[in-house]
């Protein structure tokens, strides 16, 4: 079961404003903490989730770049190299394609490529995901590109409550962070089709956010929803997608929001597996080589003896984001839940 922070009073926000929150608490707590990207110092960031950081702590800890994602990611390999603790932002998660050579080659590296005298305790904001109708270049989820390089760490949270603290323990953390954020939780109760009420679900966007400094670990899954029917593995704002689909179909599902997938809680899934014989993936990228792939592969291996039915995926299609049909290609309630019915029927 997932646990909360205690830390006393609280604060209703949204994730932009959690996650402001914890860059805020680190740039205060610790002077090599600093914040940067394209539009993220005087203006705030394009999503604003940097707004008012450079007006309290100045414009050398919080400042803009050039258009340039492999300047701004080999910029922070050198900082973390030698001692800052960066936080760069990617403006979407499309654009860390020029960077990734420098995350894949120089980031992830550097620790085992100097052994050990050489870290780069960095972290690389990237908001990700369909919800704003912003089509093939503004809607990626290349989750599956970041959990295949060995040296990074992927974290992806659900709610403001886990990103502040997500946020904060990747920071400390003393090798190189990819920090997902769901474009579609950004702002609050607003499911992003104007000529639909919010969705109940998207209520999940606000929450109660502990004030000050507090940490959630990483590696550590958070199961949602307790159940005996079958297993949901989710992540990010298919965690809540789940919760609507339970609630749709009536299936008791144990609903897993894995929030860090590299480290990967193994020993989370399994047990849970294990107790239900049954498992669901759901993520919104697309399906072939999708991190429901390794996921699967990981239930099949410790979990075969205990399968009543064979482990289904439900993802984005093998299609470039279609910004025409984007409510159709992201996994909304009613296929999350025939994925569920299916492996029911079985």
């Amino acid at each position: 079961m997932s646990e909360r922070p205690q830390t006393g009073s609280s604060t209703r926000r949204t994730m932009i404003e959690a996650i402001r929150d914890a860059l805020a608490v680190m740039m205060a707590r610790d002077d090599r903490v600093v914040s940067f990207g394209e539009d993220a110092g005087y203006f705030g960031g394009v999503f604003r989730c940097t707004e008012g950081l450079q007006q309290e702590f100045g414009p050398h800890r919080s400042f803009d770049t050039p258009i340039s994602e492999s300047g701004i990611v080999g910029a922070a390999v050198g900082m973390a190299a030698y001692g800052l603790r960066p936080v760069a932002e990617i403006q979407f998660a499309d654009y860390m394609y020029p960077g990734y050579d420098q995350i894949v080659s120089e980031a992830a590296r550097l620790r085992s490529r100097s052994a050990g005298g050489f870290t780069a305790p960095l972290v690389i904001r990237m908001p990700v995901g369909g919800g704003i109708r912003g089509g093939q270049t503004h809607s990626q989820s290349p989750e599956a590109l970041l959990t295949h390089v060995a040296g990074l760490k992927t974290v992806i949270p659900s709610n403001p409550v886990d990103a502040k603290g997500l946020l904060i323990a990747a920071i400390e953390d003393p090798d190189p962070v990819i920090f997902l954020e769901p474009k579609r939780l950004y702002n609050g109760p607003f499911d992003g089709r104007p000529d639909q009420p919010v969705q109940p679900w998207s209520n999940h966007a606000l929450g109660d956010v502990p004030d000050g400094y507090y940490t959630i670990p990483l590696g550590k899954a958070s199961i949602v929803r307790p159940g005996e029917d079958l297993t949901v593995l989710a992540y990010g704002t298919l965690t809540f997608i789940a919760e609507a689909a339970v609630e749709e179909t009536g299936i008791d599902a144990e609903i897993i929001d894995l929030r860090t997938l590299l480290p990967l809680d193994v020993d989370t899934i399994v047990a849970s597996v294990r107790k239900t014989g049954r498992c669901v993936i759901a993520h919104e990228a697309t399906r072939t080589s999708g991190f429901g792939a390794e996921l699967s592969a990981q239930v099949q291996e410790r979990c075969f003896d205990f399968l009543e039915a064979p482990i289904q995926r439900v993802t984005g299609f093998d299609t470039p984001y279609p910004v025409g049909l984007e409510w159709i290609y992201f996994p909304g309630p009613k296929r999350v839940g025939d994925g569920m019915k299916k492996a029911m029927a079985y």
